[in-house]
């Protein structure tokens, strides 16, 4: 799903020099493209959206070092970083890895919002929900315990396909998204008791010590990288016979780093020790895909962890 965010420059003529780079690069010819977009940044040069295509380009045309430089510059014209430069950055080894800005998450979802669930769905095969619950019921029954909840918090609810796994086995659940284009689409499925925009953390703040028994997250924890925070405050929010479900994708070592598709990667052992560091015990981690990419499927986990 390619990312298209456009930030007018101001500059009518700068605006169609990047109109007419991004046609040449559709039509394959990236060397005709990035001069072209080079004039436009020229005419315009705090243009973030013609910066960030330029790095791009240069990126594709095996320029690395041009394309950091792009890349920077839009980093610069735009301190939000809505197109998420900084993570190209990040991903070239030219800046350590650091948290995404949360207007470039909320500016991607916001355009994704009205053909998200086709893209998942068809596209990129998408079964988070569906292997969320399935673990999530796995776990209850191995501990003896009913497969049904009181409250549960949906986090990075996007448009709402895990809410709607879940609300035969929950009997209130609320959802949260940093963007109000998912909450609106989210909002058409009718099973969330309340929506609000906001991201994971901030969320689970505003809530109550012990006031949910399931707290969600499909394919939502891949937008953080320090997950140190998020575990802090949903081992507070978690009821003692709560559970924390969630799915990852797949890391090496001990700790975490940005994947290949701009998403972050965790680790197992980084996992089971940020869990086991706020006293949430792993009940079920088990090596999934929840979806593909370029038809090849993404490694990932999905993990289920409740209080010690």
């Amino acid at each position: 799903m390619p990312f298209r965010l456009f930030l007018t420059s101001g500059n009518l003529l700068a605006d169609r020099r990047y109109d007419f780079a991004r046609d040449l690069q559709l039509r394959g010819d990236l060397d005709a493209a990035a001069e072209v977009m080079e004039q436009a940044v020229e005419l315009a040069p705090s243009f973030a959206s013609g910066w960030f295509a330029l790095g791009e380009m240069r990126e594709d045309l095996d320029r690395r070092d041009a394309a950091i430089d792009a890349y920077r510059r839009a980093s610069a014209a735009d301190p939000e970083d809505r197109h998420g430069a900084r993570l190209r950055l990040i991903r070239l080894g030219a800046e350590p890895v650091a948290e995404m800005s949360p207007a470039y998450v909320r500016a991607l979802f916001d355009q994704y919002a009205p053909k998200f669930d086709m893209a998942l769905r068809g596209d990129l095969g998408y079964r988070g929900p569906e292997i969320l619950l399935k673990a999530v019921l796995g776990a209850r029954h191995a501990a003896g315990r009913p497969g049904f909840f009181r409250a549960g918090l949906d986090l990075g609810c996007g448009t709402g396909l895990a809410g709607l796994a879940f609300a035969a086995i929950v009997d209130v659940i609320d959802g949260f998204d940093l963007s109000p284009g998912m909450i609106e689409r989210a909002r058409e499925r009718q099973v969330y008791r309340r929506l609000e925009v906001a991201d994971m953390i901030a969320a689970l703040r505003d809530e109550g010590a012990g006031s949910a028994d399931l707290i969600l997250a499909a394919d939502a924890v891949v937008y953080l990288g320090d997950l140190a925070g998020l575990f802090k405050e949903a081992a507070r929010v978690l009821g003692d016979d709560g559970l924390l479900a969630f799915t990852v994708e797949a890391g090496t070592g001990d700790g975490f780093g940005l994947g290949a598709g701009l998403r972050y990667v965790h680790s197992e052992a980084y996992l089971r020790a940020a869990l086991g560091a706020v006293g949430l015990q792993v009940r079920d981690l088990a090596a999934v895909s929840t979806r593909t990419d370029g038809g090849v499927p993404v490694p990932g986990y999905v993990v289920v962890a409740g209080r010690s």
